[in-house]
């Protein structure tokens, strides 16, 4: 991957860090977010320093996706403005300066999920697949876990996960239960919602279950009638997928649940994209085939595809070296020189009396 130049639109003389984004950014940004953007704050002033997604993602221990997602949480709060180059390769990142009005409507949108809440886009935050790595979260101490573990919703948030995930929970599971409740400001009640939603997707791993968490978490999301409305745009573009593949009056089945979170959240692919593989993998074998959309979409996703352009592109290159293979075909072929020569004709019967008068 190609290394990153970072510019600022920064006006000179102000502070590095804002105190607008101390004040009305950070406290509503995943931790994770904010350690990348003030990595790259870091090396700002650092022009001859060259880094790419890779050293960034070694520096946290993440990977290049969790980066990427962080690079693109920051664009939409209109802190970073991202260009990227051939191949859909991210070349530069742009600061623009924190504003307060803006800060202040972000904050206002995911404060509370009262009525007047700004709407959602259609297409759903997404869990990430438990697949990709995560920065483990900081322990809590001993005497912090013996504290929380005698709150009575606690325990009885406890006993409740139990009986979804069908154990008993090991200490990991339950340092990060109560890293969702300390850490993340997530009650008891959206915890409990937020085991159930994972477990009635298939997923039981806690490694599932913190993605989802955090993908909650750095959405605003804060009360269970958010969750729900967030799982309800995440079921209808399950049914808008189906409907692409031909499928209709029914529920998608956990298997097809797993891929379609593997294309929406770890491919990354919006869901333009994914209907048209829909479209294509009908196209060519005239029946829903889970397995050909996903051959589709691993190529376009190794491919670098991000946009309709992008696959547009591919089309034409495509075309265009069908036409190239057709034109070898069609070409003629030199003769053998083997055969370049005149053939002589023999007649046998003369050649035999000839040989018997001898």
């Amino acid at each position: 991957m190609s290394n990153l130049r970072l510019h600022s639109r920064t006006a000179e003389g102000c502070t590095l860090l804002s105190n607008i984004f101390i004040d009305r950014y950070m406290p509503r940004a995943n931790g994770e977010f904010v350690k990348v953007y003030l990595y790259l704050l870091r090396y700002l002033p650092v022009p001859e320093h060259a880094f790419g997604l890779s050293d960034i993602a070694d520096a946290f221990d993440c990977t290049e996706t969790d980066v990427l997602r962080a690079l693109r949480y920051w664009e939409k709060a209109g802190l970073l403005k991202l260009s990227f180059g051939a191949g859909n390769q991210l070349e530069e990142i742009s600061f623009c300066p924190p504003q307060e009005e803006a800060a202040s409507s972000q904050a206002a949108a995911v404060s509370t999920a009262s009525p007047a809440r700004e709407p959602r886009e259609d297409k759903a935050v997404l869990p990430t697949h438990p697949q990709e790595k995560a920065a483990p979260p900081a322990p809590l101490t001993p005497d912090k876990v013996k504290s929380l573990r005698e709150r009575e919703e606690i325990a009885q948030l406890l006993f409740i996960a139990e009986q979804y995930l069908g154990k008993t929970l090991s200490s990991t599971e339950v340092q990060r239960l109560l890293y969702f409740y300390d850490s993340l400001g997530f009650g008891a009640d959206l915890i409990e919602y937020l085991i159930e939603y994972c477990v009635s997707h298939g997923h039981r791993s806690i490694r599932y279950i913190e993605k989802v968490a955090l993908s909650w978490h750095s959405s605003g999301i804060t009360t269970v009638a958010m969750a729900k409305e967030e799982s309800s745009a995440y079921k209808k573009t399950y049914f808008q997928i189906l409907k692409a593949l031909g499928v209709s009056n029914r529920n998608p089945v956990p298997s097809e649940i797993q891929s379609m979170d593997r294309w929406l959240g770890e491919y990354g692919f919006d869901l333009e994209l994914v209907l048209e593989a829909c479209a294509r993998t009908v196209k060519a074998t005239g029946k829903p085939s889970f397995q050909y959309t996903d051959g589709i979409l691993s190529s376009w996703k190794k491919k670098g595809v991000r946009t309709m352009t992008d696959v547009q592109a591919l089309d034409l290159e495509h075309l265009q070296n069908q036409e190239r293979q057709a034109a070898r075909r069609a070409k003629p072929q030199a003769p053998n020189r083997f055969n370049n020569f005149t053939q002589r004709d023999y007649n046998y019967s003369e050649l035999e009396k000839q040989l018997l008068k001898q």
